[in-house]
């Protein structure tokens, strides 16, 4: 670090101060190191390894991901991380597929159904964040029963996870067929959040940042998925979602999978720890006020997994499960879950 990044510092920003604080370490280990191996020169930012992140241009791994950036959390771990942003996650995919990545975040279960045709792609848990299904502030629902013959909005397809376990809570709590006995609405997240306000549906399912502005905007909860997930005999701490790296990589890279979880752990504890970080990125976050602001932030922290290793046992339950539920158009051929798509990262 040079004497021009310390005098670029405004003192007046917690976020500089934090990432300054960060390189000062990064710099001190790497002259210690340089010494004890007989005056070799420091390690620099610039010697670290490059990790590329795939991301979303508006998707909410963002502000994990700029958390990290903005206070040297990748680097005091030994690693550079570079964000690349694309227009939708199918891209995202298809550059890491192409290398034109080094990691991406997607749910396991698509990684699993990537992994037992033949990609060399592991998981490391990011966040545990579901949805559920919301209606209006004023809706005589009290249970899925009382949506029978009611429309339903729903993002993500007819295989959409929160829409199978919901269907699947339905039937064991309530007797009740939900698909058969409610209309559908299928359409992008936007759309179901717009039409949900509007009052065009009777309820409504949508990522889990959608529906933190629809609460926002007065609409209530009706279920949570993690609340069927858990009547269903689920582990609702499973984390859906989760950082995509291939293994190859990560054999040329052996320390980058304990060095990224390491730094999206920190990241998770400085924003459940420090309003101005949340402050820092709040531009990214696309609230257009301080409810919707709130409960972004209240629903994220929300969505933090425990720590440790993904528990392999209670994930294969939850896997047997959707490929009940979805089949093949969720899960390919897979007929259970491949062996080594976990990362261990304690």
């Amino acid at each position: 670090m040079g004497y021009s990044d310390i005098g670029r510092w405004d003192p007046r920003s917690r976020a500089n101060g934090r990432r300054l604080f960060s390189k000062l370490i990064v710099a001190g280990i790497g002259g210690l190191v340089a010494l004890v191996l007989g005056g070799s020169a420091p390690v620099s930012a610039d010697d670290l390894p490059v990790l590329r992140a795939a991301t979303l241009k508006i998707g909410t791994v963002n502000w994990e991901l700029e958390t990290i950036r903005q206070n040297g959390f990748d680097e005091a771990n030994g690693f550079r991380l570079e964000m690349k942003p694309y227009a939708d996650n199918g891209a995202t995919r298809v550059a890491l597929e192409g290398g034109e990545a080094d990691v991406a975040v997607a749910d396991w279960i698509w990684v699993a159904r990537q992994r037992a045709a033949g990609k060399d792609y592991v998981f490391i848990p990011y966040s545990r964040a579901v949805g559920g299904l919301v209606v209006p502030k004023d809706s005589p629902a009290q249970s899925l029963a009382d949506l029978k013959g009611k429309k339903i909005g729903i993002a993500g397809g007819p295989v959409d996870k929160s829409w199978l376990i919901l269907q699947a809570y339905a039937k064991e709590k309530h007797g009740f067929d939900l698909a058969a006995e409610t209309e559908q609405v299928f359409g992008a997240p936007p759309l179901v959040f717009k039409s949900a306000l509007q009052g065009e549906t009777d309820g409504a399912i949508n990522f889990w940042h959608f529906l933190a502005k629809m609460k926002a905007a007065g609409m209530r909860e009706l279920i949570s998925v993690e609340t069927a997930s858990a009547a269903l005999g689920l582990n609702p701490d499973i984390p859906l979602l989760g950082y995509v790296l291939k293994e190859s990589y990560l054999s040329e890279h052996p320390k980058m999978a304990k060095a990224l979880y390491d730094a999206s752990r920190a990241s998770k504890k400085l924003l459940a720890e420090d309003a101005a970080a949340w402050e820092a990125i709040r531009p990214m976050m696309n609230a257009s006020s301080d409810a919707q602001f709130d409960v972004l932030k209240a629903d994220f922290l929300a969505g933090t997994p425990g720590p440790g290793n993904v528990d392999e046992d209670e994930a294969a339950n939850f896997f047997s499960l959707m490929a009940r539920l979805g089949g093949a158009k969720l899960v390919g051929d897979v007929s259970e879950l491949p062996s080594g798509l976990f990362v261990k990262v304690e």
